[in-house]
């Protein structure tokens, strides 16, 4: 099995890709993929059929995979950030 330098659960940065500053907590690990699910960051919008729950089908938006080398532990990121001296540390704007 791969290994990866984050876990789920964790809180994390986008330090790479489009998503760049955004914060969030690791829902899954898709490790045969690489890839790592984060809440709040790459959001997609799948269309779904229509079912009981969405009598008319609906369009619902929810999280997409970044790669796991765009990730990085936020405590990580936030000491390299106070160790460069890059100041006051604002979360993304989603």
């Amino acid at each position: 099995m791969t290994r990866f330098h984050v876990k789920k659960g964790e809180d994390v940065v986008v330090v790479a890709g489009a998503n760049k500053g955004k914060r969030g907590r690791i829902i899954a690990v898709l490790a045969k993929k690489q890839r790592v699910i984060v809440e709040g960051v790459a959001m997609i919008k799948r269309h779904t059929r229509k079912s009981q729950q969405h009598p008319q089908g609906a369009i619902v938006e929810r999280e997409g995979s970044v790669h796991v080398s765009n990730v990085m532990n936020a405590a990580a990121f936030d000491a390299r950030v106070a160790k460069r001296g890059g100041g006051v540390v604002e979360p993304a704007q989603a």
